[in-house]
């Protein structure tokens, strides 16, 4: 294929700014909270993201890759012209992580996933036709986009709830903490676990049964409550601390969960949100290293989920920290306990759909669950400004992106052609 090294270092480069986009844009969806409510900090928000981000982009980034890859678009229409498909999918990804660099510089908390799929129904109507776009998985994604934050919100509220009924609002808050939050954590390890053995390791070569999946989750969640137990016993109570805020030494007990919920938001954003960064540059290297033949069924090579785990967390590390402040602080006060709860509602949507194919915005996910702790303290608890200018900034993120991305198409096409 003429030109055909020369788009696989262009999908590298454009791959690798779109996942220092979504690092320095999303890292405020895994990370956020977390940093926002004291729990954890900066400096070690960017080690867990370099680990887990990139583990759930690896063992569990491939379906979504797919969905991004060739579900969107009718690949196989485009079977006499792959040159198109390789100047769309360029296109996508330079158009998607402009807007983000230029989103996150004003500190809006965008829809990477918004930011791609509107990238590439864009390039693809004005390139080739409203046709050879799959409307109706559209359709779903779309929907979707409604969905995920409202079902994450309904989760961060009941979770929060039960928490207040059986910690907070009690006599001795401290000594239930201790008691309840290793089932939180168990309740953790078990989600991420079992959703990522059920569905999102078979494209590793790892296929397991129901129940061998329920008993290696199981295992896993009750290792990580009796680890997360022992790390609460190590935590000092000094009666002093209750002093300004009653709740000062409760909270020191949910900040240990807070490490692990941080840890499976990071592992279920790396193997949603990563899609939109690699599934583009799969699409190029599949076309460039068959000759030009559109595969409708091909793996994703672990390099090219490894290389956008690692563009991620570059992004977190340099630019992440102006996006954090405003998921982290500016929705509502967050503290561990509802950060806990807001994350574990983000993490279990975003781990169901990475587990599904679907890819979901974990911004609109993360900002429905942070409020749907707001709404469990009452409505007042919530900054409208703030969630007024987020929604807007979404609406522009769709057009944003399609727009650019035609833009690139037929400048790519004049260049090339």
């Amino acid at each position: 294929m003429e030109f055909g090294t020369l788009y696989l270092g262009l999908a590298v480069l454009f791959g690798l700014f779109m996942a220092w986009g979504i690092g320095a844009n999303d890292v405020a969806n895994a990370m956020g909270t977390s940093v926002g409510s004291g729990a954890i900090r900066f400096r070690q928000a960017i080690i867990i993201a370099a680990v887990f981000e990139v583990a759930g982009a690896i063992l569990a980034g491939g379906e979504v890759t797919r969905t991004i890859r060739k579900d969107i678009v009718d690949v196989s229409s485009l079977s006499a012209n792959p040159e198109l498909l390789v100047y769309g999918m360029l296109s996508s990804l330079l158009a998607a992580a402009i807007w983000l660099l230029l989103a996150t510089r004003r500190g809006w908390p965008v829809s990477t996933t918004h930011s791609i799929i509107g990238a590439i129904v864009g390039f693809s109507v004005a390139g080739m036709g409203a046709d050879v776009v799959n409307w109706s998985k559209v359709g779903t994604i779309t929907l979707s986009w409604i969905v995920s934050p409202v079902l994450a919100g309904i989760i961060a509220y009941a979770v929060f709830s039960s928490v207040q009924r059986l910690v907070i609002d009690t006599p001795d808050p401290v000594a239930n903490a201790r008691r309840y939050v290793p089932g939180y954590i168990f309740m953790v390890g078990f989600i991420i676990s079992m959703v990522t053995l059920v569905k999102g390791l078979k494209h590793v070569g790892l296929e397991l049964s129901l129940a061998q999946s329920v008993g290696v989750a199981v295992a896993i969640g009750v290792g990580i409550a009796i680890l997360g137990a022992w790390l609460i016993r190590r935590v000092m109570i000094i009666a002093d601390d209750d002093r300004d805020f009653h709740y000062a030494n409760m909270e020191k007990i949910f900040a240990i969960l807070m490490v692990f919920t941080a840890i499976g938001m990071a592992f279920a954003h790396g193997s949603n949100d990563v899609a939109n960064a690699i599934g583009p540059v799969a699409a190029v290297v599949g076309i460039v290293q068959s000759g030009g033949d559109i595969a409708v069924h091909s793996a994703t090579p672990v390099w090219i989920l490894l290389l956008g785990g690692i563009g991620i967390v570059i992004g977190l590390a340099t630019f992440g920290h102006r996006v954090m402040a405003t998921i982290g602080r500016g929705i509502t006060e967050l503290t561990p306990s509802r950060g806990f709860a807001a994350e574990l509602g983000a993490a279990t949507t975003l781990v169901l759909a990475s587990g599904t194919g679907l890819p979901i915005s974990a911004t609109q996910t993360l900002v429905g669950a942070v409020l749907g702790v707001g709404f469990a303290r009452g409505i007042g608890a919530l900054r409208l400004d703030v969630v007024r200018t987020i929604f807007l900034s979404w609406a522009v993120t769709l057009p944003a992106g399609a727009v650019l991305s035609i833009v690139f198409f037929f400048l790519f096409r004049l260049v090339f052609s």
